[in-house]
Parts: C-alpha cells; structure tokens; sequence
C-alpha cells in the first residue's frame, strides 16, 4: 500500500489548510475538476522531477502550496499527475520542470523556471514580464499563472454547432479586439468578446453566415516589438500562440476571476442564436516560444526535444518552416496528439464551428521536416467522429516555399484560394488574357480541384484579407505604405495587384472616386458569384481604409480598428454588400454544392454557357480579352442568370441570350449610383432588348422571370 502525503498551507495570514494528495492518473491531460478536487497531469518523456505550485490569486508571488511530484507514485509511462483533494476552480497553478539541460542535444529543462500547463483553460499575464523568461534564472515574481476551470459550469440552453452546409456559407473574416476598440464603436467593454455580442445585429444585417476570427488563442499582446513617434507597437493579430486552450485573456472583461471560458461561451452561444457560425483561425505550426533566444514558458522547458522540430546535428537551434522562429512537430505523436485534443476540446466545450489552419502545410511536414504523403495529423483531423462536421480550412502554403494549393491532403479539406485572388485581382484592374483563369475561378477552380475527386467547397475564395490591403486600399493604392510599423517600409508583400485608379491614396478628383466605387462593386459582385465559399474581411462593406498598410500585424489602434461612423458615411455600400450577399442566398445556381455539369434546362439554357460581346464566342484565345459573359442555366422554377462582366477602358454592346417563355430583369449594374447599382427583390428592371450596354469597368446582372 502508498502511504499518501499530506501538505500543508503555510501561507502568512491564510487560514492553514491541509490538502490530501492521491496519486491522480495520467489522462486526461492538464487540470481536471470534479466534486471532489483537481486531477493535473503533465506529459514529459526527458523530464527527472516535477513540482506543481499552487496559487490563491492570479497576482499572488508565492506559491501557497508547492507539491514535488513522486516519480515512484505520480508517474504513470511518460505523464506525470496528481490528484489534490478539496481543491477548487478558481484558484491559480504553474510548474517547475527539471531535466538535462544539454541545448545541443535539444534539451533546455530549467528547474527555476515557472511553466503554463499547454493545457491550461486560461492564464493570466498580471505579472508577466516576457525579458525574465528569455534569460536563465527564477523567475517566479514574473511568470504567467495558469487558472484552474471547471468546464462543466455552464448552461448552453440547448446550443450545439450549428453545422450549416459549406456551400451556403459565407464567411466575414474578423478580429475580436479590433470590431469595437474604437470608442466609435460605443460598447460597453471595447475590444471583447462581450462587446461582440453587441455587435450581432449588424452582421445579421449583413447577412454573412459565419464570422472567422483572428486568433483567439492567448498570446502576448505585451510585448513591445518597437516604438514609432513615441508610439509602442505590440502584436496585434495575435500569430503567435502561448496557450492553445485558454481564451486570450484581453478579449475577457475578468480574466483575473478565471471567466475566460465562460465569456467565450457567451459570445459563441449569442452568435449561434443569430444563425451565425463561429470558425477559429488556428495557429500549430508554431508557438511564441521562438528561437533559441526566445522565452520558456511552457513546451520548451517542458520538453523541448519532442514539441519542436530541432535542427540535426545541432540541436540548440530551430528548424524555421514558419518565419517565426521554430516549428511545432505536428506529426510527433504527442505533438498530433495535442493537436486533436485541442480542436476537440474547441468543439466539443466551446461549440466551435471550425478552423482555418495558419500556415496549414506545416501540418504535413513529418518529423525529419519532409513533406508526407499521408500525415498523420492532417488525416486524423479529417476522420476524426468529433470533428467530422467541423469546418476545416487550410492555408495551403507555409513560409519556407511550400505551396499546395489544389493538392493539400485530405479530401474535405478546403483551402484559401489564393489562385482565386490573384487572378480575380488581375481581371478587375484591366489585365489583359486573364478571362480563361477567371473562368476557372468563378465556376469553383474545377481546374485545382476536380480532378481529385473534390469539389466547388474546397475553395475558399477571397478578394482579400487580414494581410495585405484592405478592399478599398486595393483600388486607391500602387503601392504599399507600412512607414507606421517602424520596418523601413520593408516588410509586407510588394506585388499587390492592385490599382489606384490614378491617384495614390485619398483623392478630390470625383472620378476617380467613382471609378474606385465600380471596382469595389465589382469585386464584391465577382466574389459572391463565384461557386465555392466566399470570404469577405471586417469593414470591406463600409470601405474600411488602413491608408495603404498592407501588413498591420503591430497596429493595434485606428489603422487597423473598425470605424463606425464609417457605416453612417458608406450606407450605399453596405446595401450593396447587403443586397448581393442575399442575392447568393437566393439562388442556389450561385451555390452549387457540385461542379456543372453541361445539363440543359427546359428553357433551352445550359447550366453553364460562356460568351463574350457576342453569344456562344467568349474570346479565349484572345490575348486582348478585357470581357466575359456567362449564363447560369436555372432547374424548374429557379431564375437563371445572366453576368456581363467589361474591365475594358470603354463601353460595351452584350447580346443577351434568348429564353423560353420567360423575361430578362436587370438585377445589378455596378456603373450607376445608389440604389439603381442594385435592385431589392422584386424591383428588377425589365430588359426588353436583345443586347445590353454594359459601362466601361462595370458588371451587369440579369435574372430570367
């Protein structure tokens, strides 16, 4: 029989407690909360010994209680665990992890160090100082808390993921901090989850059907990266995860109570009663950790040797797949592990709808850092019961020159399109040849996809997104202006596609204004027209500006915040945004849940058919083609449609093709001002002749009745 030790609390002015400590067992990992107290379990295969520090507050500089873990009795194969009766939610712990610290065999054990639990529901950072965990040495008095959770607290009143079919769905890319920071926003608690809530009614007004959130993960939004005009910049996307199961604590209105699980469940549950899915952007191809001059504050000083993929031969340092200084060994089977039960806990406790992967080909480099075949992580996220109904979405290309894009693995996998953006970004701005790629792109990239066995929904299509311009700063700049992130203007992509149309930035010419208000409609016309998923970006409906910023991954202020009186100022374009997102809603010709397939409907039309100015001759061995039209062939009762697209720098005739017994109504004409540029349902204009002038750089649509 184990005799069981008991602790004893000792804490001057704290009533003294005695915690009975019973073996625990190794899983599940992390901090488990029952009736009758906590069970930790930590995994480490190098580690020698292992201390669990208890803390009663979140600010709290010294332990409580310190329970030194016995191998003989709280290690179970590589878990480390114990069970301490009486404990409850509420309170704080971290570790101290002992081990070999030999950094050329790969090992950086810091018995000083104070580590977060990789599993831990929430931290604070009340006392974090991020320089005392990159250097040797305790660090204690500045180390981050994790919080113990119970997860079981809460009623979601019936709430489960909403599981709405990819083809009707319509995503708005957002980040949680950055929809209300601005005191224009006049929320209650700015830049929280709370403060989203608020903020529902507007997006269902919008009309998108999931909102996709910048990371939510905790990260380190204390760090000053540089100072520009006396002004300290700070990691604002939030790219670079510290705690994959913890809430970030800035997004909660009382992180030091531990309700960062509670507040996330509310924004979730909230967006859920509007009909509005929630898909978390996703960061496992790398950890804030860093390089080899970065902090410890978890996985390093946990086992560094089996959460990152180390350089052979040398293994102080950090094979950099990411550009961000190490790379999570995603096919370990601990590190798939961590991953699965991750994304699970996401579903399963918080109701999440889906993911979109940060760099996702990362997740299909082995352990040698080679590309697989078959990863394990990416095929065990793909067949897992738990997930099978979650969203997943990949960033098919990672930053050491990996690009899948139309052959990540998997089969339900959809993929930013970045095919999509370039080349609809091409046509718009008047290239010339491009009709045949652009054909490719509006019909669901058939070309990347179908050959495979896919289908329209694994494309994701987007005009544009966090990084890069802004839709409105694609049309009014050449050229990227990131002087504001204190980088010489060096960082940021430089090849944008854009056009400014005649004027670089904010201009009094009204022409040029007008022509940058087609091109807006345009874009948004071609994106929600085009078969696969579409995404649009926070603010692209009121022509959100970062004033030609295309990489405000520091900005955490008006450059990247959301306007509000913006949406006051630009009520027309928020219709439009309005109407043609509830057009796609509409018709499900625009939406197919497969590729077309040549069949002809009853009226004579195909379910696809290509023309240029002239019916049945689109031009595809034009080299000079500026112009393309296309028929959706509608089933039974269903409308077809008509799209007349001219990026040309003149005005062009269109025949409009004939249809049994029915009527062409003009639906859309992005030339013309408010409210004519789109009609409300039922207020179509009839087209009573057989061709349509469409205007220089502008779309018309057409509907059949």
């Amino acid at each position: 029989m184990i005799a069981i030790p008991k602790y004893q609390d000792t804490t001057p002015g704290r009533k003294n407690i005695t915690y009975q400590v019973d073996r625990g067992k190794a899983h599940p990992l992390g901090a488990t909360v029952d009736r009758n107290g906590v069970n930790f379990s930590l995994f480490s295969e190098h580690a020698t010994a292992v201390e669990l520090l208890l803390f009663d507050k979140c600010d709290a500089l010294e332990p409580f209680q310190i329970i030194k873990l016995d191998p003989k009795i709280h290690k179970t194969f590589l878990f480390w665990h114990v069970y301490i009766k009486g404990l409850k939610a509420g309170m704080h712990y971290a570790y101290r992890v002992d081990g070999p610290n030999d950094i050329n065999s790969g090992h950086r054990f810091d018995r000083e160090k104070v580590l977060i639990d990789p599993y831990a529901k929430g931290n604070t950072k009340n006392l974090w100082r991020r320089g005392d965990a990159c250097v040797p040495g305790d660090n204690l008095a500045t180390s981050m808390r994790s919080a113990i959770i119970d997860t079981s607290d809460y009623d979601w009143e019936g709430d489960r993921p909403l599981n709405r079919p990819m083809n009707e769905t319509i995503i708005y890319e957002m980040h949680v901090g950055g929809l209300t920071s601005s005191s224009t926003s006049k929320v209650k608690h700015p830049g929280t989850f709370a403060a989203v809530i608020e903020k529902i009614p507007y997006l269902q007004k919008l009309g998108v059907t999931a909102v996709e959130l910048l990371p939510i993960f905790e990260f380190d939004n204390t760090e000053v990266l540089r100072e520009v005009d006396g002004q300290p910049l700070k990691n604002y996307w939030g790219y670079s995860t510290m705690s994959y199961f913890a809430p970030h604590p800035s997004y909660c209105v009382n992180p030091e109570e531990g309700k960062h699980v509670r507040e996330f469940r509310d924004m979730v549950k909230a967006l859920h009663k509007a009909g509005i899915e929630v898909i978390l952007d996703v960061v496992f191809n790398h950890t804030d950790e860093g390089n080899h001059q970065g902090p410890t504050f978890s996985f390093k000083g946990i086992d560094n040797n089996i959460y990152y993929y180390l350089v052979s031969g040398n293994k102080q340092y950090y094979y950099d797949y990411t550009g961000c200084g190490n790379t999570f060994n995603c096919n370990h089977p601990i590190g798939e592990k961590f991953i699965i039960d991750c994304l699970r806990y996401w579903v399963e406790e918080m109701h999440v709808d889906g993911f979109r992967f940060d760099e996702g080909s990362v997740l299909t480099r082995g352990e040698d850092g080679r590309p697989m075949e078959h990863p394990p992580v990416i095929w065990a996220i793909e067949l897992n019961d738990i997930l099978a109904d979650s969203k997943v979405i990949a960033e098919a290309w990672d930053a050491a020159g990996l690009y899948q894009i139309g052959h990540f693995p998997g089969y339900r996998w959809a993929e930013w399109n970045g095919r999509y953006r370039d080349d609809v970004r091409r046509f718009v701005k008047g290239d010339a040849g491009v009709i045949n790629n652009l054909a490719s792109r509006i019909t669901g990239s058939a070309d990347l996809y179908q050959y495979r066995g896919h289908l329209p929904i694994n494309s994701v299509n987007f005009i544009d997104a966090h990084d890069g311009f802004t839709l409105n700063d694609l049309v009014s700049y050449n050229d990227k202006h990131n002087e504001a992130n204190g980088e010489g203007n060096r960082d940021g992509i430089n090849d944008n596609l854009s056009w400014n149309c005649g004027a670089e930035g904010e201009t009094n010419d009204q022409w040029i204004n007008d022509l940058r208000e087609r091109q807006i409609k345009n874009f948004a016309t071609i994106l929600m027209l085009s078969q696969g998923v579409p995404m649009m970006v926070m603010g692209d409906e009121v022509r959100r500006t970062q004033k030609g910023n295309n990489n405000s991954y520091c900005q955490d202020n008006k450059i990247s915040w959301f306007d509000w009186n913006q949406v006051e100022q630009n009520q027309d374009f928020f219709r439009f945004w309005q109407l043609i997102i509830n057009f796609r809603k509409q018709h499900s010709a625009i939406h197919r849940p497969r590729y077309f397939t040549g069949i002809t409907n009853q009226r004579g039309l195909s379910d696809i058919s290509w023309h240029g100015c002239q019916l049945n001759s689109p031009g595809w061995d034009d080299p000079t083609a500026r112009a393309l039209a296309f028929t959706l062939g509608g089933r039974d009762r269903e409308v077809d449609i008509h799209v007349m697209m001219n990026m040309y720098w003149e005005k062009l005739n269109f025949e409009i093709p004939p249809v049994k017994g029915r009527k062409w109504y003009r639906v859309i004409d992005t030339s013309l001002a408010s409210p004519r540029d789109i009609s409300e349902p039922g207020q179509e204009i009839i087209i009573t002749s057989n061709n349509y002038l469409v205007a220089d750089r502008s779309i018309a649509v057409l509907i059949s009745s």
